[in-house]
């Protein structure tokens, strides 16, 4: 992937060439320094400048509660002074400070003593606390984060590895004793890798490492800061490169914290930093997923149409030879399948937010595989995801009102006011549950009361006022009409086979796009939680189309099932089958959390699960989205396919109640067949109002018949295609139209 970054620097370099001259490819503020041995005035010797070391927090994959530098005992500079943080980084608990290490380009020193510090017995407890949770320093030098190489003997795998923060100690046992104890990484032997440039004799920082030691030092006579020490003397050649005698932590142990700093030269910025999970694996696994899906997705693609086609190329030729009676499976349902769903506001107000999801998902993507969330801008994808989650409100409030109009609504300002609140709503109160935990823990990942008033200016001073706009823009728009009018008397769904149960459809119908994603899903899960760099968007992009092409086709396929059965509640049924994937992503976080993860406290582990609860309902809401809208436009493709040929025989059914003329009424419908079920529907309902108790109604065709002659005049009216006319039946023809119609649905529509 770093081939890949360098890929997407140097295309958008030449971009900008067309505008000026540019020599390189960097973010405000993320961008590298150039560093110089100067000539001083005073000794008249060259000098190197000086490198700014700074302090980040403590992190534990254990916890996941991140601390500040300085809540432990640490040496302290004169003055502690915070470094301005963006949004993303106070969210994810990042607190940078300046730092006592002194560094000089170019300039090696050894055994430097920071400081002395005697440890009491609170301190001791909290070095010992944080030994025992695993906790890690992190520092930054030139933006780069300080890492640990980590050397590794496997084949086919980088010879070094690198880890992110060194440990604050590590716990072990003397040789021949048993008992526990606590040791302190107190010696740091720093290495700063650079770039020298020949030409100016410049340097560019490439790399910072770190290796940890635990020495117990010495000294002779009387400490002072000038005190040299025994066991670290560079003028006597004694230097640390090993944990032989290690320091122990103890109350009233005192602990000397020293470091060295050499330096390397080293190619190019960040490669090391890249090289952190085996390539090869994650190569292997997202191309046989991206296989797998593919095939699936073909296979699928290429049924439907076969099947589409011969179901619509039937249908019309039947329709031509006065056959609408015959019609089977999701024809039948003409009338039906674009009846208003049951919580219709409520499904608007998921659909908008989908789009609100899909929106910011979309735009993130395409900024992170150009290079502007790479991991040297720290909290910058959070961010960004942040500010496209506002601006893409105007998307939400269009699409829930576009989607609402459409359902015949006409109070607009109660959708916008629902798709503004109602997501933020759920996943802000889980977020102030979680935030809570962590300010009970004393940790630095809880987010300030400044942070979060930004947080809540974001929410309803820009994404509120833009959900409004969107909406109102939305709702401007001519409605779109159904391909098909809607019956005034619903059909009646008859009995679905168990496999077209809805929860077992819906359960079935989340396990595809779940398997397009989970495997990217576990080196995302794995840079979060673990604590690592995930900088592989282009993969990511990749998996997220899939995603998208997976929710749809699958989505359709059981929407199409589901109308072959006569079954026409598809509204919710298509959201919810593409956004049960969610759950399955919720069932393998938990998965991974018992299996890969070491976390032991309570608050943590709520911490996790709540995190992930509010990743998964986000999932829903996108993936959900993704399936209504290919569901929408199945629907409307098929029908309007079947009508726009021969499936136009509007039928007219004239009736008069009584010899009076002022009873005279009609029925009109789409098809033959539709007709004959509402003359069906009629008498069903009379049968209703007859025996009010009866759960099940049976009627064979001649009590039909009477209900027919019971009229005083009966007749119907056929529009006819090749005459442009419409054509009178009377009684007789609009029996036998109906036995023929019963007679199909006794033999399951055959």
């Amino acid at each position: 992937m770093a081939m890949d970054f360098r890929r997407s620097a140097i295309a958008f370099t030449l971009l900008l060439s067309f505008i000026h001259v540019a020599h390189s490819f960097y973010l405000p503020g993320v961008a590298p320094q150039d560093f110089e041995k100067v000539k001083t005035l005073i000794l008249s010797c060259l000098q190197g400048d000086e490198l700014k070391v700074k302090v980040n927090k403590l992190t534990s994959i254990k916890t996941q509660l991140p601390y500040s530098y300085y809540s432990l005992p640490f040496c302290q500079p004169k003055k502690i002074v915070d470094s301005t943080e963006n949004l993303g980084e106070v969210l994810r608990g990042d607190r940078i400070e300046n730092a006592p290490y002194s560094f000089k380009m170019r300039e090696a020193k050894m055994c430097n003593v920071l400081c002395r510090v005697t440890l009491d017995g609170k301190t001791a407890k909290a070095f010992k606390e944080k030994i025992d949770d695993e906790y890690r320093v992190n520092m930054i030098l030139d933006n780069l984060p300080l890492v640990v190489p980590i050397e590794r003997g496997d084949q086919g795998s980088p010879p070094v590895v690198y880890q992110l923060g060194y440990h604050v100690g590590l716990k072990g046992q003397y040789e021949g004793s048993k008992e526990q104890k606590y040791f302190m990484h107190n010696h740091l032997a720093f290495t700063v890798r650079y770039h020298l440039d020949m030409q100016t004799d410049s340097a560019r920082i490439v790399g910072f490492e770190v290796k940890p030691y635990s020495v117990k030092h010495e000294y002779d006579g009387e400490w002072s800061e000038k005190a040299r020490l025994t066991t670290c003397d560079p003028h006597k050649k004694r230097l640390v490169v090993s944990s032989s005698t290690p320091q122990e932590v103890e109350p009233k142990k005192e602990i000397i914290f020293t470091y060295d700093e050499s330096e390397v030269k080293w190619a190019s910025r960040w490669d090391a930093y890249l090289l952190m999970s085996d390539n090869q694996i994650h190569w292997f696994s997202i191309v046989n997923s991206l296989m797998i899906v593919l095939f699936l997705s073909g296979m699928v693609a290429m049924i439907m149409l076969r099947t589409l086609y011969r179901d619509i190329s039937r249908y019309n030729e039947l329709e031509t030879q006065e056959e609408a009676q015959e019609e089977t499976g999701w024809k039948l349902v003409h009338g039906d399948v674009f009846r208003l769903p049951a919580n219709s506001d409520l499904l608007c107000v998921y659909v908008g937010t989908g789009v609100q999801c899909l929106g910011m998902v979309f735009v993130t993507m395409i900024f992170a595989m150009l290079g502007f969330l790479s991991p040297s801008n720290r909290g910058g994808l959070m961010t960004a995801m942040l500010l496209l989650w506002v601006f893409m409100g105007l998307f939400a409030g269009y699409a829930s009102s576009r989607l609402y109009k459409m359902f015949k609504g006409t109070e607009w300002k109660r959708i916008a006011f629902r798709t503004a609140f109602l997501f933020p709503a759920v996943v802000s109160s889980i977020f102030f549950v979680l935030n809570a935990l962590i300010w009970g823990q004393k940790s630095s990942g809880a987010v300030p009361f400044g942070t979060m008033f930004a947080l809540i200016f974001l929410w309803f001073g820009i994404s509120v006022p833009l959900v409004f706009v969107g909406a109102y823009l939305g709702f401007k728009k001519p409605p779109v009409d159904d391909p098909v009018k809607t019956n005034k008397i619903p059909r009646q769904i008859p009995e679905q086979a168990w496999y077209m149960n809805p929860i077992f459809s819906i359960l079935i119908g989340g396990i595809l796009p779940f398997g397009a994603v989970f495997i990217e899903l576990f080196f995302i899960l794995t840079s979060i939680w673990l604590n690592q760099f995930y900088y592989i968007f282009g993969f990511l992009f990749l998996v997220f189309v899939i995603l998208i092409v997976t929710c749809a086709e699958i989505t359709v396929v059981l929407c199409y099932f589901q109308l072959c059965s006569e079954d026409y509640l598809w509204w919710w049924r298509s959201y919810l089958t593409s956004g049960s994937s969610a759950l399955y992503l919720f069932l393998y976080a938990t998965f991974y959390f018992f299996t890969k993860l070491q976390i032991t406290k309570l608050v943590s582990a709520m911490l996790y699960f709540g995190y992930m609860l509010i990743a998964s309902y986000a999932f829903f809401v996108l993936t959900g989205t993704i399936g209504f809208y290919a569901c929408l436009w199945f629907t409307r493709l098929i029908y309007s396919s079947a009508s726009n040929n021969h499936n136009g025989r509007h039928t007219i059914i004239l009736l008069q109640n009584s010899p009076s003329r002022a009873t005279r009424t009609f029925m009109d419908y789409d098809s033959i067949g539709q007709a004959m079920d509402g003359i069906c529907g009629l008498y069903e309902r009379k049968l209703k109002e007859i025996n009010p108790s009866l759960r099940n109604l049976s009627y064979d065709i001649a009590d039909l018949y009477n209900f027919m002659d019971g009229f005083a005049d009966m007749s119907a009216l056929v529009y006819e295609h090749s005459m442009h006319a419409y054509l009178p039946y009377d009684r007789q023809w609009i029996k036998q139209k109906a036995f023929s119609h019963l007679k199909r649905l006794a033999n399951g529509g055959k």
